[in-house]
């Protein structure tokens, strides 16, 4: 077995270590992976598919449990993501968002999505919905900022509801359609492109 510079044991994380650290960390909630900073540790076979399916080895995670514990300890720092405990930190492939905006409610003019992994956010100043648009086809992609930097792909029914209960308005001097929620409106396409 390898050992560091003080003479300790190297163990290569593994999702098994992950995951028992992850349980230990989320006992009073989502743990602060903010806070932590703990050395890399290299790669993990771990992959979220831009549908929210994560993969470790190849195979699907088979327990929706387990997919909600790793979830609490992801963290993205510029475009890579890792999962953190307060001692590793383990790079995994992320191919578009960690989440998927799999509903959302209009309780009292506010937007509550929910995620596949059982968060919840309201978009608002603290939670925007962004929209991309795919160049060369146009096709969008919306998102919606759920927590520290980790944002969920709304899911098209999703989309399509909000396209639903959209309106038009002035943004940047400009006419949008869109959704409003706590106050703020996020544009999510120019009006001339709905109008022409």
């Amino acid at each position: 077995m390898a050992k560091d510079m003080t003479g300790q044991n190297i163990v290569k994380p593994s999702a098994e270590s992950l995951a028992a650290s992850a349980k230990a960390a989320s006992k009073k909630g989502l743990p602060p992976v903010h806070l932590w900073n703990p050395p890399f540790c290299g790669d993990l076979d771990i992959q979220i598919k831009r549908d929210g399916t994560w993969f470790y080895l190849g195979t699907p995670f088979g327990r929706p449990e387990l997919v909600r514990l790793f979830s609490t300890i992801l963290k993205r720092e510029g475009d890579d993501y890792f999962l953190v405990t307060p001692v590793e930190k383990v790079g995994i492939t992320v191919d578009d968002a960690p989440f998927v905006a799999v509903d959302f409610n209009a309780d009292g003019g506010d937007l509550v999505f929910e995620t596949n992994v059982g968060d919840f956010a309201t978009a608002g100043p603290d939670h925007p919905i962004r929209v991309e648009r795919d160049p060369e086809t146009g096709e969008p992609s919306p998102y919606v900022l759920i927590r520290s930097n980790l944002e969920a792909l709304i899911d098209r029914k999703s989309f399509y509801r909000l396209v639903d209960i959209g309106e038009h308005q002035m943004h940047e001097g400009e006419r949008w359609f869109g959704v409003t929620s706590r106050g703020q409106f996020f544009p999510i396409i120019p009006s001339a492109e709905l109008e022409g």
